[in-house]
């Protein structure tokens, strides 16, 4: 008897479990085989969390700081400069493009150098020629940090090399440094970049030839655009790296992965799955604005954009704000404010995207016959939906 009563009590137990999972939502067990102890995928262009684990912690992040180093070389406005290379440079530990003291190199080979074939080198070169110093370089990754809001990253040299405590950063803040990065075109090219030659040292015929070092660009997926690894024995693997399919452009960011090359696959293949852009074109921001005033002289200055599940695209909508024509612009059209409004894009009741509407005196009316994608004018009631990607 007693016996009937436990089976019957495990068995209720059993039942309870499965129930409570019924309702566990699908993110939150999808991506139970991540290896990493800290990761995290966003969507590139508005930055929104598709996925997340432990991306807060601070971890030492290894090599993949060499992306602060090479924006920071890109933005420096210096890539065509020729780079003297210093004693510090050529004695720097670890992966090394294997630079000789007093040799002269373009710094935008020393940022391929760095990128491709991660080295530590490179790093130390290119510091020293856009920061004056490798400590003042450091200042200015920090600086850097600041501003684009990577609010738990330290940084203490330009390669990530375990010789330093105060040197960490967290996925969520990688990936926003990622996010920064992909908005330049040539970073883009370079991160982007499968083989790259590079003149030969002095006194050698030929060309160093450098492979990228991220297999998944160069073999493992289809859909990757660039990305950066990472590896020291302190920090183990890390890993960022960017995707784009269907209209879709993803970040993937890892943090101490034994099987960093299948959690990012993992990720993007979940990502694209279930998310999609919802667009509105500028066009249809402003084609049913209806004063008399800003009809036909209004431009959004791009299309409103976000990522979304099919469950959430019906919580989309957007309204229009426009300041109160007054009687003066009527009479001088010309002395309106250039930007008089915005239109901005709710999901629910959270803003997710707006762009500035910009007043055109004169400008006729244009744009009509465009498809409309996600609209709600302001205090109106009528909706029109179409999904992307």
């Amino acid at each position: 008897m007693r016996l009937n009563k436990k089976k019957r009590l495990i068995a209720l137990i059993l039942a309870l479990a499965a129930g409570i999972m019924a309702f566990v939502p699908e993110r939150m067990h999808a991506m139970d085989g991540v290896s990493a102890k800290s990761a995290i995928l966003i969507e590139q262009h508005s930055g929104r969390v598709l996925f997340a684990k432990d991306a807060y912690t601070k971890r030492r992040i290894a090599s993949i700081t060499k992306i602060m180093t090479a924006i920071l070389a890109i933005e420096s406005g210096k890539m065509d400069d020729t780079v003297t290379v210093s004693a510090r440079a050529v004695r720097t530990e670890g992966s090394s493009i294997y630079l000789r003291q007093g040799e002269k190199i373009k710094l935008r080979d020393l940022v391929y150098g760095l990128m491709l074939r991660s080295g530590n080198d490179a790093a130390v070169a290119i510091a020293e020629h856009v920061g004056g110093s490798v400590e003042g370089f450091v200042f200015l990754m920090n600086k850097k940090a600041a501003e684009i809001g990577m609010r738990d990253t330290e940084f203490a040299n330009p390669h990530g090399l375990d010789d330093a405590e105060n040197h960490y950063s967290t996925a969520y803040d990688m990936a926003l440094l990622m996010q920064y990065a992909m908005k330049n075109e040539e970073f883009r090219r370079i991160s982007g970049t499968k083989v790259y030659r590079a003149p030969a040292p002095p006194g050698e015929d030929g060309a160093r030839v450098w492979r990228n070092k991220n297999k998944l660009l160069t073999s493992l997926y289809e859909y990757c655009t660039g990305g950066k690894t990472g590896y020291t024995k302190r920090a183990h693997r890390t890993l960022v790296t960017t995707a784009s399919k269907g209209g879709i452009d993803l970040i993937a960011v890892t943090l101490d992965a034994p099987d960093d090359w299948n959690d990012h696959i993992a990720m993007y293949e979940y990502g694209f799955s279930h998310y999609h852009i919802a667009k509105v074109s500028s066009e249809r921001v402003v084609d049913k604005i209806s004063d008399p005033f800003y009809r036909g002289r209004l431009q959004a200055v791009r299309d409103l954009r976000y990522p979304v599940t099919d469950k959430e695209e019906s919580g989309l909508r957007v309204k229009v704000y426009l300041l109160k024509p007054r009687k003066e612009w009527k009479e001088y059209p010309e002395q309106a404010p250039t930007e008089v409004g915005k239109a901005v894009l709710y999901l629910h009741q959270k803003a997710v995207d707006s762009v500035p509407l910009l007043y055109e005196p004169g400008k006729e009316e244009s744009g009509r016959g465009f498809l409309w994608q996600v609209f709600r004018f302001l205090g109106g009631e009528k909706r029109w939906l179409t999904s992307f990607g």
